[in-house]
């Protein structure tokens, strides 16, 4: 699967519904309709995975030995609050009422394209999350990137 380019803002309904916007639906074509929706690990959003990215991640972590007790409270916390969903045929989601509350989901949210899966965050959450300084985003950039060499056709 390509990367996932955007950011796009959106609207929950009253019922937890999210309209996927055009632009992002049409990166999903050509994968399978159905998506797996999870707490993200390290922020309060939620990652949605297409299939067959969820399905590579599985893979990896099916390779965990399972007798290391690290390992299954691993297993256990990544997969909690897993759902299998679809988009209807109307082009919506609908987000489970208890990764609504885990995410803090109010009205209005984000979609954050996030390499392979897509994030999404409630708005006031999403805006708090990225106003670090640039001087800290720098900081960041070098740490994680700086050892990479770049060659004429980027990152190596």
């Amino acid at each position: 699967m390509k990367p996932l380019i955007g950011t796009y803002e959106c609207k929950v309904d009253a019922k937890g519904r999210l309209m996927i916007p055009v632009a992002l639906k049409k990166q999903f074509d050509g994968t399978e309709a159905a998506f797996v929706l999870k707490r993200s690990v390290f922020q309060p959003c939620l990652e949605l995975y297409p299939i067959e990215e969820w399905n590579k991640m599985m893979a990896k972590i099916n390779k965990l030995n399972r007798f290391v007790k690290k390992n299954n409270d691993f297993i256990r916390r990544f997969t909690a609050g897993v759902k299998m969903i679809e988009i209807d045929a109307n082009g919506r989601l609908l987000i489970p009422k208890d990764l609504v509350v885990f995410a803090k989901i109010d009205k209005d949210v984000v979609l954050s394209s996030a390499v392979s899966i897509v994030e999404i965050w409630d708005k006031e959450l999403y805006e708090n999350a990225i106003e670090d300084s640039a001087q800290d985003f720098a900081d960041l950039a070098e740490e994680v990137m700086g050892n990479f060499n770049i060659d004429e056709d980027g990152i190596s």
